[in-house]
């Protein structure tokens, strides 16, 4: 029986559904409209980086425009819907994920041997700051520096600082809250009731959740799109082959294809409806934002090359003389297509938002047909649409002015500054 075949553009719709990207700042943020958005897409990326805002508030912003980040705070730390843990990155996952991610800490406190000799040697250590926090409370890596009668503190900063990262990855400790973005932790039953008596999933069982995840998130996917979404644990290739071919065998999974794509796509087979309706849009998307740079839809970047003919570098590791489009680049998502990149920088104390240089993919800026599914983009909409997102973006950073400086290419600038006079 041959696969079904599906053209690229239906894989990238598919993938915005599920990113939450069909029709961006839309719909204003709610309780339930985050914890879905977190467990459609298995975790929301943090960063420390600050130069527009941190990542996770940027990542919601992008689909749900201004929001009171207080709530949101609350929502993430107090509720008991979210807890912090390594899924991509460290991310917020939603704590219906909790039994999976429970074998995960199991299994890195068994099976992650680079910890053996520290352990050993930092026994003392692991078990103090285990009680110390068990018994007054959250605390931060800093609270440990604080003086004894002597002058001396209990230990140096690296012990404690991996004693706390190891109890948090084990799951004896999650972030409870974080202050300056610094992490403050505390016991995991104790911050998140639904840990209370939740047991992990069998090894099996985790692996096949894995991939289902993953599969969900992104619609359908190759198997290194798989191993680059939810990266970890590490070196899980091995149990991720076997959970694939037991969720076809299952006929949970199906193998698929996409056109003018080399190898075997894969996809749930609850998604295949879905993918046929997907490929039946006009658009794979509606509307304009910008995306933080750990944005779930950019974790895998080869990945985004082979769905939208996007080529994307996370600039602010090149040394300044050798970047191309800027420190902090937001790619700029419109009608379902990655238009551009943004540098962008918010000055809080002068309340400016400051686009420091826009640049455009060649194929927008000469009104041609769009590398990844043949539609030809109105360049004027997508001016006043990304004048919009700027006007959005500066409301929710708390800029009162939007400052655009360079264009490339330079002959769209007077047009993007008229959409942004024509919105302030």
């Amino acid at each position: 029986m041959p696969v079904p075949t599906f053209p690229v553009r239906a894989a990238a719709a598919l993938f915005l559904e599920r990113q939450h990207l069909e029709a961006p700042r839309s719909r204003p943020l709610t309780p339930a409209r985050l914890l879905r958005f977190a467990e459609d897409t298995g975790g929301i990326q943090l960063d420390s980086v600050n130069v527009v805002d941190r990542a996770h508030y940027l990542a919601v912003w992008s689909r749900f425009g201004p929001y009171d980040r207080r709530a949101f705070d609350r929502l993430v730390h107090r509720h008991g819907h979210f807890f912090e843990y390594w899924a991509h990155a460290a991310c917020l996952v939603p704590v219906s994920a909790m039994p999976a991610w429970r074998r995960a800490m199991r299994d890195y406190h068994i099976k992650h041997q680079g910890w053996a000799r520290w352990l050993q040697k930092n026994a003392r250590v692991l078990k103090r700051v285990r009680e110390t926090i068990a018994a007054n409370g959250p605390m931060s890596g800093g609270d440990f520096d604080s003086k004894r009668p002597g002058g001396k503190g209990w230990w140096s900063w690296s012990p404690v600082h991996h004693a706390l990262h190891h109890l948090w990855m084990t799951g004896a400790l999650t972030v409870a809250s974080r202050k300056h973005f610094a992490k403050r932790f505390d016991l995991l039953e104790r911050a998140v009731p639904a840990a209370r008596g939740c047991e992990p999933v069998s090894s099996e069982e985790f692996a096949r959740w894995h991939v289902t995840q993953s599969l969900h998130a992104m619609g359908a996917a190759t198997e290194k799109d798989l191993g680059w979404y939810l990266s970890f644990p590490r070196s899980f290739r091995t149990q991720r082959i076997a959970a694939i071919r037991d969720l076809i065998a299952r006929g949970d999974v199906a193998e698929t294809a996409v056109e003018g794509q080399p190898g075997r796509w894969l996809a749930l087979t609850r998604d295949l409806p879905a993918l046929r309706r997907a490929a039946r849009l006009s658009a794979p998307s509606r509307g304009t934002t910008l995306l933080t740079p750990f944005d779930s839809l950019l974790w895998h970047r080869e990945r985004v090359q082979r769905l939208f003919g996007f080529e994307y570098k996370i600039e602010l590791y090149t040394p300044g003389d050798s970047r191309v489009h800027g420190y902090y680049t937001l790619p700029v998502l419109h009608e379902g297509e990655l238009i551009g990149r943004i540098d962008a920088k918010t000055h809080r104390e002068d309340r400016v938002l400051e686009v420091r240089h826009a640049s455009f993919e060649p194929w927008f800026a000469k009104r041609a047909v769009s590398p990844s599914g043949g539609i030809r983009l109105d360049v004027d909409q997508a001016m006043a649409g990304l004048a919009d997102s700027f006007a959005s973006l500066a409301t929710f950073v708390g800029a009162e002015t939007v400052k655009l400086d360079r264009v490339t290419p330079a002959k769209l600038k007077p047009a993007l500054a008229r959409k942004l006079r024509e919105k302030a």
